[in-house]
């Protein structure tokens, strides 16, 4: 996808890293999966977990108005199902945030107070969050030995440019 503008470019790159460090990640045995160090939310296997249902949730949010709830006895996901999810929600988006106007805004419940949030807010968490999370795990692949992938938007233009 070439972008076309300002969000779809920041949208087509979050889809872009979050898709390369699962790919990454799906040629890791099990042990590894299950690493993680200090500072970080959890394991790699648990922090893309993570990534992929907090990204579903902000998406639903923005094209529904309601949060995506994740059954708590679900089994957790499989790297193939992660990679699905996230181009499924990642496309969902790159379509919709062009199309948040400033005024917009969606009802959020934290701490059992209800907070009209301006959907330009989520947009941003999206972003913040999966690049920080992305961070995390690539410093656990580091801790490993492994060279994480080069997720930068420079490689991403690179990458557009083949």
């Amino acid at each position: 996808m070439t972008p076309t503008d300002t969000l779809t470019t920041l949208f087509g790159h979050n889809l872009w890293a979050n898709l390369r460090l699962l790919e990454q990640c799906a040629a890791l045995t099990s042990e590894q999966l299950d690493a993680s160090i200090s500072g970080a939310f959890g394991s790699i296997r648990d922090t893309l977990q993570h990534i992929v249902i907090a990204e579903q949730s902000y998406f639903s949010r923005i094209s529904t108005g309601q949060p995506y709830r994740r059954p708590k006895d679900a089994p957790p996901l499989t790297i193939a199902e992660m990679m699905e999810l996230v181009r499924t929600s990642g496309s969902g988006l790159i379509e919709w945030a062009p199309k948040v106007q400033a005024g917009d805004t969606v009802q959020v419940d934290w701490d059992g107070t209800p907070h009209d949030v301006p959907k330009t807010i989520i947009l941003t968490q999206v972003i913040n969050h999966a690049t920080e999370h992305r961070a995390q795990i690539m410093a656990i692949l580091t801790q490993l030995g492994i060279q994480p992938l080069e997720l930068s938007s420079w490689s991403y233009f690179d990458e557009l440019n083949k």
